[in-house]
């Protein structure tokens, strides 16, 4: 069961307005953008013990194979919070939907067999922190399964996303950040990279500076002497 931190407030992050936005248009995404096919390709293959962070409204649940055991998913906004038990009651696995933040993560260490970050790492507030809290929870050679959006490889998409940040853009996206390396930091964090690639979301469709991703897997390395 997990393990409630007293540092952490139940609703570290609100943000009912974009939370409203993102229930909406998350699920047409889904189905009309392709975003559930990489959802499949993110989890194919997990198993055991899995914490999710960030977990929305839930859209993760029903991909799950039946070789994990259990579900945590954390889910730091109320009313998608609200949503994603919904979710879990249609789950094919055991999912427990509890209230936390990235960078604290309210359970005991090296208790999963894997961690899933999919379009989360953008909008937490401390993204090393909560990279060294994904990694304290996972047992050593334990998985991160990420599918993230971030910094464009070419640099005027990269301006425009570095600017959007410093602005408008996290106020109006719930604090999301198009500009963050995410390979760079799960490196520094101190995992070991496997396979990941990088496209775009739409394939072949219009740029937005939230269009550039990166899809694949990282572990917590094993202890050496």
């Amino acid at each position: 069961m997990p393990m409630r931190s007293r540092n952490v407030p139940r609703d570290a992050v609100h943000h009912p307005l974009f939370a409203r936005f993102y229930a909406r248009i998350s699920v047409t995404a889904d189905v009309k953008g392709g975003i559930g096919a990489y959802r499949d390709e993110l989890l194919a293959g997990v198993s055991g013990r899995v914490i999710e962070i960030g977990a929305g409204n839930g859209l993760n649940f029903a991909r799950y194979p039946s070789a994990v055991s259990e579900v945590i998913a954390l889910e730091p906004e109320r009313s998608l919070r609200k949503l994603a038990v919904e979710a879990a009651q249609r789950a094919g696995v055991p999912v427990d939907v509890v209230p936390g933040a990235a960078e604290a993560l309210p359970v005991k260490s090296e208790a999963f067999d894997a961690a899933v970050a999919s379009l989360v790492l953008c909008s937490v507030r401390n993204l090393p922190r909560a990279l060294s809290e994904i990694r304290r929870v996972l047992r050593p050679g334990g998985e991160l399964r990420f599918f993230e959006h971030g910094l464009a490889a070419g640099r005027g998409m990269a301006r425009t996303q570095r600017a959007l940040d410093r602005t408008v853009w996290p106020l109006l996206f719930g604090g999301c950040h198009t500009s963050r390396d995410t390979i760079a930091a799960i490196e520094a964090a101190g995992f070991e990279l496997g396979t990941y690639r990088r496209f775009s979301v739409p394939e072949g469709g219009i740029r937005l500076p939230s269009s550039p991703c990166v899809l694949g897997v990282a572990r917590r390395p094993f202890a050496t002497d």
